[in-house]
């Protein structure tokens, strides 16, 4: 038959109050006076003082990342004056094209955003299809004789 003193303890050892007598004597382990030697001790965090002194941004969804998209890279420009070095007059520009003379890279098999920004002269007729076009470079297409769609 089992004893008092032959059972075996299933679970962890409970955690001795201290500053209450016993073993530890004076300071009981917690060294001498001042804020950490007081019972329940809890030292106001210094970071959320910083944190509470940033100003908070009014708005519905101001601190909210929902519509934000990291990994999206940025749209790369495209001046109207590498379009006439690449293109012969009445070509049709698009994504694929723009691959295939080398102006974008297509290693990764989706093709990057682009844009076609004004810079340069054109005066070859190019139509622009399913590519976005800044207002400077538009006027400059159809001034040219060429259409943006």
């Amino acid at each position: 038959m089992a004893n008092l003193s032959s059972l075996k303890r299933t679970g962890a050892h409970k955690s001795m109050r201290v500053g209450r007598g016993g073993k530890r004597g004076k300071t009981a382990g917690r060294g001498t006076k001042g804020q950490n030697a007081r019972a329940g001790r809890k030292k106001r965090p210094e970071l959320r003082d910083i944190i509470k002194k940033i100003p908070k941004r009014r708005g519905f969804g101001m601190n909210r990342a929902d519509g934000v998209v990291g990994s999206r890279p940025d749209a790369i420009p495209i001046k109207i004056e590498r379009l006439h070095v690449l293109f012969e007059s009445g070509a049709e520009i698009d994504l694929k094209k723009l691959a295939e003379k080398g102006v974008i890279s297509d290693k990764h098999r989706k093709l990057p955003a682009a844009k076609i920004v004004g810079g340069g002269e054109l005066s070859k007729k190019l139509t622009i299809r399913g590519i976005p076009v800044s207002a400077s470079a538009k006027a400059a297409i159809e001034k040219a004789g060429g259409k943006v769609e």
